[in-house]
């Protein structure tokens, strides 16, 4: 059984972490803050690029959601 790599599924997921990580650290910044290093380091990174390039973060979900939306 082979399996299939969907390259859009990845890069969705990877944005909706994004904006999750963003958003969770906006209402609560005492979780991500304590957990700078390590595999929940990786949440904490993406909140700072969600709150660094939100501007890019906005385009791309607009881009996924019409690409989702017309295109498929």
């Amino acid at each position: 059984m082979s399996a299939i790599f969907n390259f859009q599924s990845l890069l969705s997921v990877i944005l909706l972490l994004i904006c999750t990580c963003a958003y969770i650290r906006s209402l609560t910044p005492s979780i991500l803050d304590r957990n700078k290093t390590g595999l929940l380091g990786t949440f904490w990174n993406c909140a700072r690029i969600g709150e660094w390039k939100s501007l890019y973060v906005a385009v791309c979900c607009i881009v996924m959601a019409f690409s989702i939306l017309f295109i498929q």
